[in-house]
């Protein structure tokens, strides 16, 4: 990442759980790789999903989630992390961008301190938060066997 900055490459960091990924978090991705030159994706850890998402979840486990993210065309990096916010990995890699999806606004993301603290930059991405995993998975229950 150091060197990406030298290089004058422009990093941009997302974050999610990524469980059972759909188009919203393609285009997600899509919108915050437009941002700069190279996108470090923070994964939710299996135990931090837990934490606020509930037992019965992720599906995947995070290796798994991060080996499908990892794949794409639009992720160059993929970290795990614990911490209910990624406050810690901004501290420490301080991309220029932090993007987060539709259903944030720039003054509601819960690193926004972090971020302006820096000087880094907000973008929102993404299309509108008409696609979940947990719309996938109700779509899948109800089908009929």
């Amino acid at each position: 990442m150091t060197a990406a900055k030298a290089a004058g490459q422009r990093v941009v960091f997302t974050n999610g759980t990524f469980d059972i990924v759909h188009v919203g978090h393609i285009r997600s991705l899509q919108g915050a790789r437009e941002c700069g030159d190279l996108l470090i994706v923070g994964l939710n850890s299996d135990a931090s999903v837990r934490s606020y998402k509930g037992p019965q979840l992720p599906i995947q486990p995070q290796a798994e989630r991060a080996e499908v993210i990892a794949a794409l065309r639009y992720v160059d990096y993929v970290t795990i992390f614990d911490e209910p916010t990624v406050d810690a990995l901004l501290k420490l890699l301080e991309p220029h961008v932090h993007a987060k999806g539709t259903e944030y606004d720039p003054k509601t993301i819960p690193e926004r301190e972090t971020v302006m603290a820096y000087g880094g930059e907000i973008a929102i991405v993404g299309d509108s938060k008409a696609h979940s995993t947990s719309w996938l998975i109700k779509r899948i229950r109800e089908l009929p066997e």
